[in-house]
């Protein structure tokens, strides 16, 4: 617990690398992980993607003071492995045109609302040497745990979607959404929000200075099954 009384978040287990359990730790993270959060992003999102959206430590200070909850790691055999940030907003599911610097102010969080109903999903990360044991799937568990507790009404975010520039000249994004979804592609973000658990709403244009996605990215929630509708 913090001074204030937020719940701060801390789980040990192991994961496995084919048949060897490896201990990890999912936890909030701190000051004292901006260094190596930095250095994942430009592992994780290497050009042509822009290197000025990776994190500066200004917006991970604000991740951390303004959302503590929603700041969060993983680090497998002490070694920081991925991170995942999120924010609170007010979400209307009949108005889902948005960008990702409107949602996020730019990745800085300024905009945090503690009484929203949703919990937005900022950015996701995990190093590519770590991808197999499925570490990202375990953070956004995590983050479904923070929307149970806060009794929000969805976790929310705009799945990039790497694939589609290879098809963009021959399909709609909608429709490359509605292959990957029927399984006639796979697509290396959409196809793993799927896995965890995520279900597309929507496509959105213009979301992020993203060519590898044409710029579009697939509108992805997690409602919150303990709420009645």
């Amino acid at each position: 617990m913090t001074k204030d009384g937020a719940a701060f978040y801390h789980s040990e287990f192991f994961v496995f690398d084919q048949e060897k359990p490896i201990p990890v730790v999912i936890r909030n993270y701190t000051q004292d992980d901006f260094d190596a959060l930095i250095q994942i992003q430009s592992e994780c999102f290497p050009p042509p993607f822009p290197s000025e959206l990776w994190w500066n430590k200004e917006q991970l200070s604000n991740h951390v003071m303004l959302f503590p909850e929603g700041a969060i790691c993983i680090e497998v055999e002490g070694t920081l492995a991925g991170s995942l940030t999120g924010l609170c907003v007010n979400f209307d599911p009949t108005h889902m045109e948005h960008t990702w610097e409107e949602m996020t102010d730019h990745g800085y969080i300024t905009n945090n609302n503690p009484n929203g109903n949703t919990l937005y999903i900022v950015d996701i990360s995990v190093r590519p040497k770590f991808r197999k044991l499925g570490l990202g799937k375990l953070m956004m568990q995590a983050m479904y745990h923070v929307v149970i507790q806060k009794k929000l009404e969805r976790l929310l975010g705009g799945g990039r979607m790497p694939g589609y520039h290879k098809l963009a000249d021959t399909m709609t994004p909608e429709r490359y959404l509605n292959k990957v979804l029927k399984g006639d592609l796979k697509d290396p973000v959409i196809t793993f929000l799927l896995r965890c658990g995520r279900v597309p709403i929507g496509i959105v244009e213009n979301y992020l200075d993203d060519e590898e996605s044409c710029h579009y990215a697939a509108l992805m929630e997690w409602k919150n099954p303990f709420l009645k509708e």
